[in-house]
């Protein structure tokens, strides 16, 4: 069960609206650098694990996809520039630095039987290498202890998950090597016969040294922790990871948020591990192969549990839209670990693959105190502290652009007084105290009595349980105060993809769902009562579907009342019928059922790209159009908020040639996407006006499928 403690602490470092004058310290990111830029002609690059030199001024990643080390300069950390990329003739693993060195564990194995690899030293300021070392099997983990004579490597050995569903044993088995660094000697630790599973095949995952020259190594599927004298190599302890049972997590992939159900006895299966002291040790419990304990832990030497953060990472990320159903088995798989002190407070850094997050905790000795959650990119794998320059820095896996998406970045953190940029929206939680879940806001409206109260839907990604968000925009970050689930026939509506709403005068709403004709999800308009019951769904006429495509509707807005009310619906992309260059404006007048149109200008796209609408608005004279493209990061163009005089939507009949309104710039919203110094996101969904005529947007994370999960969320102001 989640913690009192946790919550309260959660609450109010999320909700907090005031710096007080002696101000907290926080980390917010000051910089993201595209990994790319190191290997510009590799098909693929990735930053996995990442350390900094003992200056802090240059960053060494591994990159396993483009087979080398890539180099950034950190000179001027909110600048990071490009040093260039180091092949090593293998698939790097890890990586840590002594002086002017770093040492690399390389893998080189032909096949799972058949493992092999190498310790490479590479001379950092010739990026040469210095000499290559047989490991005798395939590395993981790297690390050094604090005088800089030992490197401790972990060898995996790693089985075959399409083997014997991944069963233990599958040799050969893994082990420990210690490299004496002016020796320049290797000394074989032999971990078999130690874990209560799959003992005779161990598979090393993760080391870190204390300060008495101590190794932790984590044994991830034999779910067993063990200590190794480094000085001798002889194994001194150890223990099992033991199980966790975890209450109020959402345990199925349903394109569904529900934190009502369970695990039982699920081994913890640790990968990263830290030292916090010579008797403390802390774990990332990733769960990799029976999956599931969702969870960090700190352990004392003999195995005692002193702490286990149960739900609480899984319900941190659903309160900030990250939590990610569409990749649910494992819940946010806690990875990677950093441990570090920035004056005289520890802290601890869990790292989230899966929902792209990296939790922050003060080491208090018991307990650990919750801080601040920050986004990472997608699939943060490394993460290295620079205490000496207030930064930290993470290295973020997933490379996208072969599909069109974002590639793989490092992205650097520094903590300073102020207020964290980040989250810039949260769910409160239900009667329940679990949080309302969210994801992929798609589409929004303002209160008509009430300033700085919206209403919010979120997409396909959530298409069991399709949902209007009620959102207090004032607070700070904007608070989702309450989730009313659209409803047929008493049960969650099915094949809907919300893009659009807005209000229909009566006390409920008009909804917009974008069609897909191969997955039976109609294009229609549906009209919901405040309960969220669907009273009437309005599908579009055959004129309209006869030349229909994949991108239809993206918002919906409403202009006038009762029966002289006429809904106007932003249609994405051009249809078949639709001139190049522009798109329709589709009216709907439900007291007459007359529908008709009229074209919207595009802006013009760049080569490989194109553009198309995303939400419509209407406030006073002008309706408010989102127009963007579908670039994501540096190749970003187009983003932006534009108006149409009412004057100009004079709408034709469908079929037959329309006329074509004017517009005019209000806002290029690249420089606010930029504002959080990570990368463009793509996807600006949402644009709503309050009572007050305050203008906010929101982006849409796609669920945090393919997606970093962030969510920003902004006013522009009085219109």
């Amino acid at each position: 069960m989640y913690s009192t403690k946790f919550l309260a602490a959660l609450t109010a470092a999320l909700l907090a609206t005031v710096v007080s004058v002696h101000a907290e310290q926080v980390f917010n990111r000051i910089a993201s650098f595209p990994v790319a830029l190191n290997a510009p002609d590799a098909e693929a690059t990735s930053a996995e694990i990442i350390t900094a030199s003992d200056d802090g001024l240059t960053l060494i990643y591994s990159d396993s996809p483009a087979g080398g080390i890539g180099f950034v300069d950190l000179t001027d950390a909110k600048a990071p520039k490009n040093l260039g990329f180091l092949s090593l003739d293998g698939e790097p693993t890890s990586v840590t630095i002594i002086g002017g060195k770093a040492y690399v564990g390389v893998n080189t194995s032909e096949s799972f039987v058949a493992p092999s690899g190498k310790l490479v030293v590479v001379d950092i300021a010739s990026k040469a290498v210095d000499a290559e070392y047989d490991l005798g099997g395939q590395p993981d983990s790297v690390a050094h202890n604090a005088a800089g004579t030992l490197i401790a490597i972990a060898i995996e050995n790693e089985r075959d998950e399409e083997v014997n569903d991944g069963d233990l044993p599958q040799l050969p088995a893994g082990f420990v090597v210690i490299f004496e660094v002016a020796a320049k000697t290797l000394k074989t630790v032999d971990m078999t016969g130690i874990a209560d599973v799959g003992g005779e095949d161990p598979e090393p995952e993760f080391v870190d040294f204390n300060a008495n020259d101590e190794i932790a190594v984590t044994l991830q599927e034999n779910n067993w922790i063990a200590i190794i004298d480094g000085k001798t190599g002889t194994v001194t302890g150890g223990f099992s990871a033991g199980t966790v049972s975890v209450e109020n997590v959402d345990t199925k992939k349903d394109g569904a948020l529900n934190f009502t159900g369970k695990t039982s006895d699920v081994p913890r299966e640790p990968d990263a591990i830290k030292w916090l002291d010579a008797d403390r040790l802390v774990v990332a419990n990733e769960g990799d192969w029976n999956g599931g304990s969702r969870s960090f832990s700190i352990f004392n030497r003999d195995g005692s549990v002193v702490y286990d953060s149960a739900n609480a990472l899984d319900l941190d990320a659903a309160r900030l839209g990250h939590y990610p159903d569409a990749r649910n088995k494992k819940g946010v798989e806690p990875e990677g670990l950093e441990v570090a002190t920035f004056g005289d407070q520890q802290y601890i850094f869990v790292v989230e693959e899966r929902s792209s997050l990296v939790a922050i905790y003060k080491d208090t000795g018991a307990e650990p105190e919750y801080v601040q959650t920050i986004p990472s990119g997608i699939s943060p794998e490394g993460i290295t502290a620079i205490p000496a320059r207030n930064l930290i820095v993470t290295a973020n896996e997933v490379d996208l652009r072969e599909d069109g998406g974002i590639g793989s970045h490092v992205m650097v953190y520094e903590l300073a007084e102020g207020e964290a940029a980040y989250p810039q929206l949260v769910s409160d939680n239900d009667e329940n105290g679990l949080p309302f879940g969210w994801a992929a806001i798609s589409g929004a409206v303002g209160d008509a009595e009430k300033p700085g109260i919206l209403y919010a839907v979120s997409d396909s990604a959530l298409s069991a349980e399709p949902a209007i968000y009620t959102i207090d925009a004032m607070s700070r970050p904007a608070r989702i105060i309450a989730k009313t689930v659209v409803t047929r026939g008493g049960h969650p509506a099915q094949k809907l993809d919300l893009e659009g709403i807005t209000l229909d005068g009566e006390g409920g709403f008009w909804l917009a769902s974008e069609g897909d004709t191969s997955e039976l999800t109609p294009h229609a308009l549906f009209h919901v009562n405040a309960e969220g019951e669907i009273e009437a769904e309005i599908p579009f006429p055959a004129e309209l579907l006869a030349n229909e495509i994949r991108s239809g509707s993206e918002g919906i807005t409403a202009i006038g009342e009762g029966d002289d009310m006429t809904l106007w619906v932003a249609i994405q992309r051009e249809w078949k019928d639709d001139p190049k260059g522009q798109v329709k404006l589709v009216s709907y007048q439900p007291s007459t059922e007359e529908w008709g149109a009229v074209a919207y200008p595009l802006e013009t796209p760049a080569e490989g790209a194109w553009i198309g609408l995303s939400e419509i608005t209407a406030h006073g004279d002008y309706v408010y159009i989102v127009e963007r493209d579908n670039q994501i990061g540096d190749k970003a163009q187009l983003k932006a908020l534009y108006r149409v005089p009412v004057a100009d939507l004079n709408a034709a009949a469908l079929g037959g040639e329309l006329p074509v309104v004017s517009k005019e710039l209000v806002r290029d919203f690249i420089p606010d996407l930029k504002s959080l110094n990570g990368y463009v996101v793509d996807k600006v969904e949402s644009f709503a006006v309050d009572a007050a005529g305050v203008g906010y947007v929101i982006t849409d994370n796609d669920g945090v499928d393919d997606s970093s999960g962030e969510t920003y969320f902004w006013s522009i102001g009085a219109l």
